[in-house]
């Protein structure tokens, strides 16, 4: 079977589609504030992401003000932008609601989808975010654990920086047809060699 390289302009005229293959990671944003009703949106598709069981392991934590933006800036090592966004959502797993046992770590998949619907929906919103990861790297989580008086109860997952792009980003190709196996992975592919 061969998966054709282009993609039907039909199915790009769908809003959906088109916001997923045209997000980018957006780490410059201008000083205007993110409207309530944005961030109520934003939340309400992180929200309707799919999770094990439906325990639906997420908290999520807005930062919106500025000296708090600033203190996280400054412990993070990779959200340096965060001191110049007008919003951050730190999402966290409840230890409450994560299953036990062999599944112990699918919260990680389920915040990791509501991450996703973040990202998604800011996009469509004309905002943009990047997510900066903070689990499970001990330097990155206790200091926001600290900064946001978050307590053992929660796992600080990530930490995405929402606002107004400074300027438009043409989304990279990152189309990798060679990634792509039908019922099984062929012999001499390379993979698990």
């Amino acid at each position: 079977m061969k998966i054709a390289d282009k993609i039907d302009t039909g199915i790009m005229d769908n809003s959906a589609y088109s916001n997923i293959l045209t997000r980018v990671s957006v780490r410059r944003y201008t000083d205007e504030p993110v409207a309530d009703e944005e961030i109520s949106a934003i939340l309400h598709a992180a929200m309707s992401a799919p999770s094990g069981v439906n325990k639906q392991p997420w908290e999520f934590i807005v930062v919106n003000e500025p000296e708090l933006l600033h203190q996280l800036a400054d412990v993070l090592p990779y959200a340096k932008m965060t001191a110049q966004a007008p919003l951050a959502i730190v999402i966290c797993g409840n230890k409450e609601r994560m299953l036990t046992g062999v599944d112990d770590n699918l919260w990680e998949q389920d915040c990791s989808a509501a991450s996703e619907n973040v990202l998604l929906a800011a996009h469509a919103l004309g905002l943009g975010g990047v997510w900066t990861c903070l689990y499970p790297h001990d330097d990155r989580i206790e200091p926001v654990k600290k900064i946001l008086n978050i307590g053992d109860n929660l796992i600080p997952f990530n930490l995405i920086p929402i606002g107004h792009p400074v300027a438009d980003h043409a989304p990279m190709n990152k189309w990798r047809p060679e990634r792509i196996h039908f019922n099984r992975l062929s012999s001499g592919c390379g993979l698990n060699e």
